[in-house]
């Protein structure tokens, strides 16, 4: 009997499908399977795939295209239709595919599968759609969970709990590449230790990783027979696991071998084409995954020594001072931006904080930051002041803008910056500031005031701007924060918005029991960065684990001497006093409005919100009266004292002129001379005391309304002493 006559007579035919030039020829039983005239044909790739299932030939060519990477058999089950798309019969494909020039050349047979009987193991072999929908919602699951994970270990994990349909690995090794040798990236199902064996070993080595790390094919050992048979030197390794089927498939990501993986299976796993073709599906993106995962470590790390190199541990033993700091980066890209913060040890024994933004979140801000930070430190050094740091700074970024940036095409870059000279002995700061937020100051009882300071532009966009300075108080048990906008105006705040959420924040989290405890300072920067942005690590360890809109950078310094926060029970109804201090220049009347804001603030827990209109009305009006009618500055000097519910405040403002003011009758259409009057209307007490530098103007309100009217407060100076108009 001729071959095809024993062929036909098994109900099989001979196919050759030509993927280069697009051409299947058929023998005539094959012609037959498929529906056709039982002659010999040769037909176009269209026409042969239209008699094909759709969903079947979409499998056929994935199951074509792994046999050509592994070098194997193709083997499919195919459902024949007919013109209307009706089911005419089940074939069985069994091929070997080639690569040639331009596409595939596959040879092999196609043969008809009997109907299956109701019941029968056949019958159960036939139903593939509910093994492909399986599959396939595996595939998806694997594929989401592969891709959200951030880091190798992450990568490991999933892996691990990969439950694929059907069967089932019991234990799973990752390997890598180092120089000559494999190395065991991670395992699982394995017990510690088990993985050491496994590190010695070269790519030279006949162990089946090796292989595939060495050939890039897959590997499936289906039996400990077939194991022991094609690697006996390695068997002795695997045997004391006791599986009985193993698959080793490459890692390959960008056309490179990175590693191999390995499966191992307690029950036997025939390595069908669909298990396989599951395989090989996860090992592609477990490679893509481990990748990622590899790249973000590196970067990670590499954001790790940036940030280690550029910022500075601060002094812990600074004298009567306690000083924290943290600096967060943002979530995208290499992690590093322009955020810094400096503490630095001045000539004159005092101490300087720094803070600042340089713009951009990239490598190129980064290293602007570095520099400078450098130039700062070395103007500080030489002993100047704020000013004259700022000044020189400023200078020093204008030309690096003039040399580097627009000689390569990019457009300049600008910083803002604070710097503050502290003298830990008294408490004086000066500030000097160059576009860059105000500081906030916690006072003793919890009060947070933002403190106004005089500023000019940013570093490196004038290389002629004025820095003035604004020297503060820090009393003692009070808390300066100073920070960049990234703490401020996360989660779509402003910088008004913002500064109200901080302010909670900062007295809301800052309890400290204890004076001068350093630690709780370290607790009060955690949880201003944990209210942010939720859980943090230190300055130096790392970015925090969610995506970052801004870095962050923040300093916090308390002076001893007072609680630095709230309490609890009889504290919040006994608070300690708060002061402020506030000046305003002849040359900055538009100081008024932030001096109004100050008392403001000061008076923000205040019982009678209409006392506290009347407070910033006569401190506008004594501030203006000084500005308009002396020469001088004005000093305000706003104090709260006394238990909450019964409180006094206390309003002065100093100014270098003796001339004492006087009442006026202002007509109906006067702008001014109404001072006097208003202080007589709305304060519970008030007067002018000489001073042997000029005078002070001072007014009282009380909390309890019954003092208000218990107190008329001192005659007014009389009217016939010449002076300024109030």
């Amino acid at each position: 009997m001729r071959t095809k006559d024993l062929l036909a007579a098994l109900a099989t035919g001979l196919w050759r499908w030509d993927n280069a030039s697009g051409r299947v020829s058929l023998d005539a039983e094959a012609a037959r399977l498929l529906g056709l005239p039982a002659e010999p044909a040769v037909l176009t790739e269209a026409a042969v795939r239209s008699r094909f299932h759709p969903v079947d030939f979409a499998e056929i060519n994935g199951i074509i295209q792994l046999a050509l990477a592994e070098e194997t058999l193709a083997e499919a089950r195919l459902r024949i239709v007919d013109e209307r798309g009706r089911v005419l019969r089940l074939v069985r494909s069994r091929s070997r595919p080639r690569l040639v020039d331009g596409g595939f050349e596959l040879v092999g047979i196609l043969q008809e599968v009997p109907e299956p009987q109701p019941g029968t193991s056949a019958a159960h072999t036939t139903v593939t759609g509910d093994w492909r929908r399986s599959r396939e919602a595996f595939l998806l699951d694997a594929g989401r969970a592969l891709a959200e994970a951030r880091s190798t270990a992450e990568v490991l994990r999933v892996a691990a709990g990969l439950s694929m349909p059907g069967f089932m690995p019991d234990g799973l090794a990752v390997f890598g590449i180092e120089g000559d040798r494999l190395s065991v990236i991670g395992h699982h199902g394995h017990r510690p230790g088990d993985e050491r064996p496994f590190t010695e070993l070269t790519l030279a080595t006949d162990y089946p990783a090796a292989e595939v790390v060495r050939t890039g094919r897959a590997i499936y050992l289906p039996s400990p027979e077939e194991y022991r048979r094609r690697y006996p030197a390695a068997w002795p390794l695997a045997a004391r696991f006791r599986r009985t089927s193993w698959a080793f498939l490459p890692l390959v990501n960008a056309g490179r071998t990175i590693g191999a993986w390995m499966a191992g299976f307690a029950h036997p796993v025939a390595f069908t084409p669909d298990e396989r073709a599951v395989l090989t599906t996860v090992a592609r993106m477990l490679a893509q995954a481990l990748a990622r995962a590899g790249v973000q470590e590196s970067q990670h790390e590499l954001a790790v020594g940036l940030q280690r190199s550029m910022m500075p541990t601060v002094q812990p033993d600074i004298p009567g001072m306690a000083v924290a700091a943290r600096y967060v980066p943002t979530g995208g890209g290499l992690e590093v931006g322009g955020d810094w913060y400096d503490m630095i040890s001045l000539p004159s024994g005092r101490i300087a904080l720094v803070i600042g933004d340089v713009q951009g979140h990239d490598v190129r801000a980064a290293g602007l930051m570095g520099q400078l930070r450098i130039a700062l430190r070395a103007y500080a050094a030489e002993g100047h002041h704020p000013d004259a740091v700022l000044s020189r700074a400023s200078r020093f970024l204008a030309g690096i803008n003039e040399t580097e940036f627009r000689g390569h095409g990019e457009d300049q870059r600008f910083a803002t910056c604070l710097y503050v000279e502290v003298d830990p002995a008294t408490g004086l700061l000066d500030v000097a500031r160059a576009g860059h937020p105000d500081p906030a100051i916690r006072m003793a009882d919890g009060t947070v005031l933002r403190r106004p300071t005089a500023g000019g532009l940013p570093l490196g966009i004038d290389p002629d701007s004025d820095y003035p300075t604004t020297r503060i108080v820090l009393e003692p048990g009070e808390t300066m924060l100073v920070c960049t906008d990234g703490l401020i105006e996360t989660g779509g705040h402003d910088l008004e918005t913002g500064w109200e959420r901080l302010r909670e924040l900062f007295e809301r989290h800052g309890a400290q029991p204890e004076e001068g405890d350093g630690e709780s300072l370290e607790r009060l920067a955690d949880s201003l960065v944990q209210a942010v942005h939720g859980p943090s690590s230190h300055h130096t360890t790392g970015p925090l684990a969610d995506r970052r809109e801004d870095d962050i950078a923040l300093l916090l310094l308390s002076r001893e001497g007072g609680s630095c926060g709230l309490g609890s029970g009889d504290r919040l109804r006994r608070l300690p006093g708060r002061r402020t201090v506030f000046s305003v220049a002849q040359a900055e009347p538009e100081r008024i409005a932030a001096a109004r804001r100050q008392v403001r603030d000061v008076l923000h827990d205040w019982a009678d919100p209409d006392q506290v209109d009347s407070a910033e009305l006569l401190v506008s009006e004594i501030v203006t009266n000084v500005l308009t009618h002396t020469d001088g500055d004005a000093l305000l000097v706003a104090e709260v004292a006394g238990e909450r519910g019964s409180r006094r405040l206390r309003v002065e403002v100093a100014d270098g002129s003796d001339e004492l003011p006087h009442r006026r009758s202002p007509g109906e259409l006067a702008s001014s001379g109404r001072g006097l009057v208003l202080l007589e209307l709305l304060a519970g007490a008030w007067g002018v005391d000489p001073r042997g530098d000029g005078k002070s103007t001072w007014f009282e309100l009380y909390e309890d309304a019954g003092a208000v009217g218990e107190s008329s407060g001192p005659e007014p100076p009389d009217a016939s002493v010449p002076g300024p108009a109030a």
